[in-house]
């Protein structure tokens, strides 16, 4: 084997191995997300977008060639910038004032 050849293959294997700690870290931060969606009550339109994006990067029809990722990538940065400003924006709503006719 050339010395050429080896350092293609080392360098294609530092990429595709980055690539999928890239892919991992993503759906970690979705699962992460998705818990949070739970209690926040975040419409189903995030919901169902954070679910289509785990169900493309694991289907094996994409728009790019596997070995590249990116779309898979772009389409789990997507979901999570959806979720974040959902977030984002429950956070920033007022909290229900109790009602006067309440007991405490």
């Amino acid at each position: 084997m050339s010395s050429e050849l080896t350092i293609v293959l080392v360098v294609a294997g530092v990429a595709v191995a980055a690539t999928l700690v890239t892919v991992v870290l993503l759906l970690v931060k979705l699962a992460r997300a998705r818990r949070s969606l739970r209690s926040a009550g975040i419409p189903l339109k995030n919901k169902t977008l954070i679910w289509g994006a785990v169900i493309y990067a694991l289907c094996p029809v994409d728009l790019l060639p596997d070995p590249v990722l990116l779309d898979d990538i772009g389409m789990l940065l997507i979901a999570l910038r959806s979720v974040r400003s959902e977030l984002a924006q429950h956070e920033k709503a007022p909290a229900p004032s109790p009602s006067p006719h309440s007991t405490v």
